[in-house]
């Protein structure tokens, strides 16, 4: 099932949990992915308009905000659920011209936390995964000069991330996890 929306466009977030609801029943797993670098090539933070930093965070944090503000409610009502945000090292490593890409997933990874130590007590799990780097569109245009042999396939992130959910439980809430240093399936 997929659903085309812009993450950034407040209007589209009830779309975007309403749609596959009336499809196929409660949401029990959210995986926040969505994600937007910024004005390319990249930028010193100096130089950064306000703009394009403001574009990021509506995609890259208020939009994931808004989805698990919706879909986690009604995970803690029927005490289960996952909502996994999907990170990257640039929310933890200073890399310079990543400014508004960096603040944007170092504030998707503490929104996350801040979830987890509210709802706590609710069986909704949440946690930060940063899959690592790929070979990506986004990737290529953030450093065109990187050796796309040298980067995963986004397949085989993708089931990382899988493998990951399968074995959700075995992380503390509010975890923050790096995919490949987790032994999981390349």
């Amino acid at each position: 099932l997929g659903i085309v929306a812009d993450m950034g466009d407040k209007n589209a977030i009830h779309s975007i949990t309403g749609q596959p609801a009336a499809l196929v029943g409660p949401i029990d797993v959210l995986i926040q992915n969505a994600s937007a670098l910024g004005a390319v090539p990249l930028r010193l933070l100096v130089d950064t308009d306000c703009e394009d930093l403001e574009r990021v965070l509506e995609v890259n944090l208020i939009g994931p905000f808004r989805l698990a503000k919706v879909l986690a409610g009604s995970m803690a009502l029927r005490g289960t659920g996952l909502v996994l945000s999907i990170t990257s090292d640039a929310s933890v490593q200073a890399y310079p011209e990543w400014g508004a890409y960096s603040i944007s997933k170092a504030a998707l990874d503490h929104m996350t936390r801040i979830f987890a130590a509210e709802l706590q007590e609710t069986g909704v799990q949440f946690l930060s995964v940063d899959p690592g780097d790929m070979d990506t569109a986004m990737h290529a245009d953030a450093l065109p000069d990187a050796d796309p042999s040298t980067l995963q396939q986004p397949e085989s992130a993708a089931r990382n991330v899988m493998e990951i959910i399968r074995d959700s439980e075995r992380f503390t809430n509010g975890s923050r996890l790096q995919a490949l240093e987790l032994g999981v399936r390349r």
